[in-house]
């Protein structure tokens, strides 16, 4: 195991094989696979949000995959605690952490620390979901102006998520989100002990990719696993209620829409995704080297010393 770093931490887009990467690199360093990825912590979508295979799982120790109710919402603070308790884990155990997935939020946070934002109370959080339900995002940007203008003027005015999330917030503590942010937790890790990758691919590939991993996953039953989750009756604002996939799929369950206009849909939003993804990490992490896929293996072994 190395002496001088503390982890390997491997970002990139949906499907530009950072879970092979990590794999292969657990497999020659002794390493555990901590799970960076947010729709990969809920349990039941496998299949759907491309969880390492029960294979795989085999092959190398893997944590913080699957452990999370889909009824639940899983916190970016969530993650870092849990994160942080796992990597000391690892450590202590004279393995090499290698945490691996798309959110480029929880590298953010595990590299610089979090906001000392409090927990916000379940009726907060419920009553503000209503709302957005029953009245539409537009009314909630309209409430989010008068009661937090700073945020507001720094969100697109149907950005339903974050504009939730800021009101739930100022409604909770009765301060700015922005008031909140320069409040932080200090890193995990310090990004110099670490060696951080982002996985890139031509746009070509990454959308053949895109395309043969969601034909496959039809094949190896993604609708079973929706059509488990739509019998639940969950909120359809909850977090795996919007994984990529799922809401297309309900409605092709219902008879709605055919298997090809759903999977038309979920790759559209994939591909979108893994954009979005690419734009955020270039804009928020310029410090990461983008290093094309075929490159990365031997990439990650020199900067390591090996």
């Amino acid at each position: 195991m190395p002496d001088l770093k503390q982890a390997v931490l491997i970002a990139g887009p949906t499907a530009s094989g950072k879970s092979a990467l990590a794999l292969a690199l657990a497999e020659r360093l002794g390493g555990t696979i901590v799970n960076a990825d947010s729709m990969q912590v809920y349990a039941g979508l496998r299949v759907l949000t491309a969880r390492p295979t029960a294979e795989e799982e085999s092959r190398a120790p893997h944590v913080l995959y699957g452990h999370v109710d889909a009824a639940e919402i899983y916190s970016t603070g969530r993650w870092l605690r849990e994160t942080a308790g796992a990597i000391a884990d690892v450590t202590a155990a004279g393995r090499l952490p290698i945490v691996v997935g798309g959110t480029g939020l929880y590298f953010k946070v595990l590299t610089e620390g979090l906001a000392a934002v409090p927990e916000i109370p379940a009726e907060v959080r419920s009553s503000v979901r209503e709302r957005l339900a029953r009245d539409g995002v537009s009314a909630l940007y309209a409430d989010l102006t008068v009661r937090d203008p700073v945020i507001a003027a720094r969100l697109m005015p149907l950005d339903r998520s974050r504009i939730a999330r800021a009101l739930e917030v100022v409604l909770a503590t009765g301060r700015s989100l922005s008031d909140w942010h320069g409040e932080g937790t200090q890193p995990a890790l310090a990004p110099e002990r670490t060696v951080r990758v982002f996985v890139t691919l031509g746009r070509a590939e990454l959308v053949s990719r895109i395309e043969a991993r969601f034909a496959a996953m039809l094949q190896a039953g993604a609708r079973d696993e929706v059509r488990a989750l739509a019998a639940r009756n969950l909120d359809p604002l909850l977090p795996a209620m919007k994984a990529h996939g799922v809401p297309w799929l309900i409605r092709h369950l219902k008879g709605e829409i055919s298997l090809d206009e759903a999977s038309a849909g979920s790759i559209m939003d994939t591909r979108r995704y893994a954009k979005r993804q690419h734009t955020w990490f270039r804009g928020q992490m310029k410090d990461w080297p983008l290093v094309p896929a075929d490159q990365a293996l031997a990439r990650v072994l020199t900067d390591i010393g090996r």
